[in-house]
């Protein structure tokens, strides 16, 4: 869905979360293929039966792209992505594991190279299905001023 918003319009502390989804050993095979990450950590279910986590986890690269993808069903297109920071892998996710994404706008900053537009930094939280946060970082996203615009 497209929703035009320009950055004045954006409340601090607003909050969106998508729909789940579920993590299949598909994903573990094709995100290893995709990336050449064969660790045993993802893909050897002996080695890993003895670890700590009892069993193979996923790969924290594939969580991040997976759950940034499940935001995507909002486009702002007077805004783009303008990266991601302090990403951490919190906890682990296993096959069957459910995920959704949280993001929380928590702060704007103007931009200096753009004057145009103003910096949005969005909390996002990847959440599993007993609502424990297995990653977390922070967006960052230049979106276009409304009083720029207007002028």
């Amino acid at each position: 869905m497209e929703r035009p918003r320009y950055l004045e319009e954006i409340e601090i502390g607003e909050t969106r979360e998508t729909y789940g989804r579920t993590i299949t050993e598909t994903d573990f095979v094709v995100h290893a293929g995709h990336t050449g990450d064969f660790f045993p950590h993802h893909m050897d279910a002996e080695f890993m039966a003895k670890s700590e986590f009892g069993g193979r986890i996923a790969h924290g690269t594939m969580i991040f792209a997976i759950g940034v993808g499940l935001t995507a069903t909002e486009i702002n297109p007077l805004a783009f992505s303008y990266g991601y920071d302090r990403l951490r892998f919190v906890r682990p996710v296993f096959i069957g594991d459910t995920i959704r994404t949280r993001i929380t706008a928590a702060r704007k900053e103007d931009d200096p190279k753009r004057p145009q537009s103003g910096k949005l930094f969005e909390t996002v939280q990847v959440l599993n299905q007993k609502d424990e946060v297995v990653l977390a970082c922070e967006h960052i996203y230049v979106v276009q001023k409304k009083e720029v615009a207007a002028a």
